[in-house]
This record gives C-alpha cells, structure tokens and sequence, in this order.
C-alpha cells in the first residue's frame, strides 16, 4: 500500500476503535481501499474493539517509538488583516462571492471543481482546497467559499471526477475509489486546476496556497512536495509525505494539528526533522484538546475555538507568503 492507502485504511480502523462504524462498516471500507477483505480483516484483528477501547490519552505518541509527543498551543503564526476575516459558513448566494461547479479542461476527461471567488472582480491570489475522503461535499464547497470571502480566489478539484464526481459515487464509495488511485494523478489534477486558473483574468496564478483537510492534508503534503509553483501550504491533520520527498518541498508548509489525534500527530517526529534538516520553512500548530477533523463543523468531533484560531491562523500564512 502507499502511504495514502495506509492512511485510509487506519482512519477506519480507528473509527472501528471509536464506535464510529461497525465491525462490518469498517471492513467494507477498509476492503475498499486495500482490495482485500483478508488483509482488511488483518487490519481490524490488531485493532482494540469499542467495548474494550481504553479512554483516549491525554497526550498522543510518537508512532515510530511509542514516546509521548509534546503538544503546544496554536498561536504561531502572526496575526493579521486577512486573519480578522469572518470565520463561519458562508452560504452561496452570498454577495460577496461568486461561487459555483466548474469543470477543468484536462488530458483526460474535464475534471469537476467547485470555484468560489470575491465578488468584486478583482485579480486575486489563488488558494487550492482539497476535499477530505468522503469527497467534495457541501461543506468543503463551504470552506471553498470562505476563502472567496477573505478575498481568494479559491478553487477545490473533485478527485473522483472520472468516475463521476462525488456527488453521483456517494460519501460511502469515495474512499475506495480514492484509495485505487495513483496518488501522481492528485498531483497532476491540482496541477491542471492551477493552470485552469491562470488562464482566467482574475486569478493571480503565481501567487499560490493550498489548504486540505484529513486525506486532503495529505495530498497538501503531496503536491508541497512536488509542485514548485506552490507558494504556501496548510495541511490540517494529514499524512505527511514519505521523508525522501521533505528535500522537493519548496512552499513554507503550516501544519495543523488536534492533539488528540495521536495517529496524525505522532508522525511530528518524523517529518519535523526531515523539515529542518532540508531548511524548509515548516511551522506546526498544535490544539490540545482537539481531535482528528476538528475544523468540520458538520463532524461530531467539532471543537469551535481551535478551528476559528486555525482559521486565523491559516489566513495569516496565507497573507505572509501569498
């Protein structure tokens, strides 16, 4: 398995552990990643039942030694005009942005997005969004639309669009087919979304960031490492790429953190060092008392406060180096 699909395949088992899906739940989802119901099967044996589940530590481990991993709060980044922006829902028919479904022009078949832009008209900088693994849903076209609103161009790329976009597979078949896909075509999708952009009047392509949430932090991760273009990057809670990839990273990388998320946040280990030991600009933010997707405020793991400071927080990054 790549890196993705290990990523995958350990979110469901960890919500196997939470009580969030079933035994059976989880072993479809997991098969449909791996494609393997043996190997699914192998995945959850190691996993602790809910029933047995031990209360979540307050502090997560370094998954490599097993070693506690600090936590610190989320107050890094300067705060700023842009950080001021509105945090909150913003519903499509809001005057301030233009937003809608766009498609992509593409070496294969055009790709789907979701572009939300300021209403104004005005040239601005570009900020790419990535879905997390149950695809382009409403509230990721929402997240698509904040960021219209604090004056990006914004620009979210459906990863399922071959097969016919999120909407059609459903939540539930998005992983699988996600997980079956080369992690070089999310790359070369966000590439061809970028592109997309600088053909557009308003959009100033050069000035690039990318944001994504959960598997979308990972494919953040991902294209940092190999799209040179990229000017900034905030990965919240996502995989980081292999460590042979830390050298390409050119974009300043923000990376967003719950520090109950001892899955996530247990990889700090081992990508911080790659970072520093390549001189890349790489800065973390930490909530101690938040989990996985704290900044979905459709999810039950929801923490309100650490996701209007990440807000802040990722708009100030983005004004530093966009």
């Amino acid at each position: 398995m790549n890196h993705l699909q290990r990523y995958l395949s350990s979110e469901f088992a960890e919500e196997y552990q939470e009580g969030r899906l079933s035994r059976r739940e989880a072993l479809k989802m997991i098969a449909s990643v791996t494609g393997s119901l043996l190997l699914a099967n192998s995945i959850l044996a190691a996993c602790m039942p809910p029933a047995e589940e031990t209360q979540i530590a307050d502090a997560p481990t370094d998954i490599s030694t097993n070693e506690p991993v600090s936590t610190e709060p989320g107050a890094t980044a300067p705060a700023t005009s842009a950080a001021t922006a509105p945090y909150g829902t913003v519903i499509p028919d809001d005057p301030a942005v233009i937003a809608g479904e766009i498609e992509i022009p593409s070496d294969t078949p055009p790709l789907m997005g979701y572009l939300a832009r300021p209403a104004s008209g005005e040239s601005a900088p570009v900020v790419l969004v990535c879905h997390e693994n149950r695809g382009l849903t409403p509230h990721i076209q929402d997240v698509t639309r904040r960021f219209a609103k604090a004056g990006y161009v914004s620009l979210a790329v459906d990863l399922v669009s071959r097969q016919g976009g999120s909407a059609a597979v459903g939540e539930g078949g998005v992983p699988g087919i996600l997980g079956g896909i080369d992690p070089d075509q999310f790359v070369t999708d966000f590439t061809d979304g970028w592109r997309y952009l600088g053909t557009q009047p308003f959009a100033q392509a050069d000035r690039v960031g990318m944001v994504g949430f959960c598997f979308g932090g990972g494919v953040t991760w991902l294209v940092a490492a190999r799209m040179p273009e990229l000017k900034a990057a905030v990965p919240f809670y996502g995989p980081p790429p292999p460590l042979d990839e830390a050298p390409n990273i050119q974009a300043p990388v923000l990376a967003v953190y719950g520090g109950r998320d001892g899955r996530i946040t247990g990889t700090i280990p081992s990508i911080e060092p790659a970072m520093q030991e390549n001189n890349k600009v790489y800065e973390k933010l930490i909530y101690p008392d938040a989990d996985h997707a704290f900044n979905n405020d459709t999810s039950s793991r929801y923490d309100p406060e650490a996701a209007k400071d990440a807000w802040a927080q990722t708009l100030a990054w983005f004004e530093k180096y966009l």
